[in-house]
């Protein structure tokens, strides 16, 4: 199994965060791992993305032209990666502030309202773990236990407290996920 997955958004929603916990998930269940980010020199407000590789075998390069999964979280990174998607692949992208949703019509598509659903709950900071959440639901790759393993890890050990939040914040994502089209 190898999963390659491209995660795009603005900086400051969290996209390099939730390619590091899957990353550290990946490894914390022995799986071969490469995270590559990229992102603009704005600390908040400009693109960023994140190649994140998970295999059961050696990966020869992170460098990755087409994705088995997109997840889009902004209309510049929806105009940039749709085109990557595999062919069957998966499209996962919120739909805040996206103007033209995915038109490819040989690609699984799911959208999940999660910035809507972290401004509700006033926690705007679990945006990126409620997308998460959908797509493990999708893509149960990682088990629970290596998820909390790659919070731990991730995340600074003054944020440790918040890692309950964050689990809840995946779970909620898991009952998120919208099918917009299933081949």
């Amino acid at each position: 199994m190898t999963e390659e997955i491209i995660i795009a958004g603005f900086g400051g929603q969290g996209v390099l965060s939730m390619g590091k916990i899957l990353a550290y998930s990946g490894i914390m269940q022995n799986q071969e791992v490469s995270w590559m980010p990229s992102y603009g020199p704005e600390m908040r407000g400009g693109t960023a993305n994140v190649t994140v590789v998970l295999s059961d075998e050696r990966i020869s390069s992170p460098i990755i032209n087409s994705y088995d999964t997109a997840i889009i979280l902004n209309q510049q990174s929806m105009d940039k990666f749709e085109a990557t998607v595999k062919p069957g692949g998966l499209l996962i992208y919120d739909p805040n502030g996206i103007i033209h949703p995915p038109s490819r019509k040989d690609i699984n598509i799911y959208s999940i309202e999660a910035s809507e659903e972290a401004g509700r709950q006033g926690l705007m900071k679990i945006f990126n773990m409620i997308v998460l959440g959908g797509f493990l639901k999708l893509k149960p790759l990682i088990k629970p236990e290596f998820i909390h393993k790659g919070l731990q890890k991730s995340l600074p050990a003054r944020h440790h407290k918040l890692i309950p939040e964050n689990e809840k914040a995946i779970e909620i994502g898991k009952e998120l996920i919208k099918a917009v089209q299933v081949l």
